[in-house]
């Protein structure tokens, strides 16, 4: 048996649904072995795969990209991107509907991506609520709310949410109003909520000997949509037709000219609102 040497890059992968086609080389065959001589996965939430890159722990991350602004030492590996040009699904804001976004007082927040926790502090500024607070929480819908006048959920938790949100309502009689905070994102700026990009670390390995690896494990990521709609009906409880409309329509995977204006915009709203250091982002 032909042995992995041992200087294979670590990737920080993420565990939920939405990154799916950027992996697809990477687990399946015929490039799966051939790229397992050259690179090592873990896998893991966001907010951690931040953490092992800027700790030296990995070589590679797929990152929530508030952690440009904290570890100014990350570089954006080019082309892949998960973003969302409407609505996501995956990235919520749940309040009580007995309760406007300006009386909100507290929020039970999924720490799994700090990028999308940045994002939904700008926006209760923007909706006249700068004070609100947040309290890190694990992602339990019902738990949140008891302890929160509010509930951040995000991947595929928050997918399941919006699935199951008419049997809570029968279960509990209590009225929620979900936010899509990538549409929220978009009605206030007009561009996209871009959540992760692949980071190395300054000075880690050259881009150009690995970026071609990963873009093209997304394209043929995105060539077999529905093959991947079908694994995932395995693995979490949502149809294959949601699934897929979900990684086609929901998640924009191509870091385009679009994407670099939202990440643009996002930088500078959230270091306006405090959320984050200034940051001047560059490709």
């Amino acid at each position: 048996m032909t042995q992995a040497p041992q200087s294979r890059l670590r990737i920080a992968a993420i565990s939920f649904l939405n990154p799916a086609p950027l992996m697809w080389d990477f687990e399946h065959d015929p490039l799966q072995s051939e790229l397992a001589l050259r690179y090592q996965i873990g896998r893991m939430v966001p907010a951690e795969c931040a953490d092992r890159l800027a700790a030296g722990a990995a070589d590679i991350g797929l990152v929530p990209i508030a952690a440009l602004a904290t570890n100014p030492g990350l570089r954006i590996l080019p082309g892949c991107v998960i973003a969302s040009k409407g609505r996501v699904r995956s990235l919520l804001l749940v309040r009580r509907a007995s309760q406007s976004l300006r009386e909100v007082r507290s929020v039970a927040a999924d720490t799994a991506s700090r990028a999308t926790l940045a994002y939904a502090r700008i926006l209760f500024r923007h909706w006249g609520n700068p004070s609100a607070a947040f309290r890190p929480a694990a992602a339990n819908l019902d738990a949140m709310l008891e302890r929160a006048d509010a509930a951040v959920l995000i991947g595929d938790p928050a997918l399941l949410a919006l699935e199951e949100s008419a049997d809570r309502f029968q279960r509990t009689g209590e009225e929620l109003v979900y936010h899509d905070l990538a549409a929220e994102w978009h009605t206030l700026t007009g561009l996209p909520f871009v959540s992760a990009v692949w980071c190395i670390a300054r000075g880690g390995p050259l881009v150009e000997s690995i970026s071609a690896d990963f873009i093209q494990s997304r394209d043929h990521g995105l060539q077999n949509i529905d093959a991947l709609a079908a694994e995932w009906s395995r693995r979490i409880p949502l149809q294959k037709a949601d699934i897929r409309a979900y990684l086609t329509t929901n998640i924009h995977y191509i870091l385009d000219g679009e994407c670099i204006a939202g990440m643009k915009v996002f930088f500078r709203m959230a270091a306006e609102a405090g959320v984050l250091p200034e940051y001047h982002f560059t490709l």
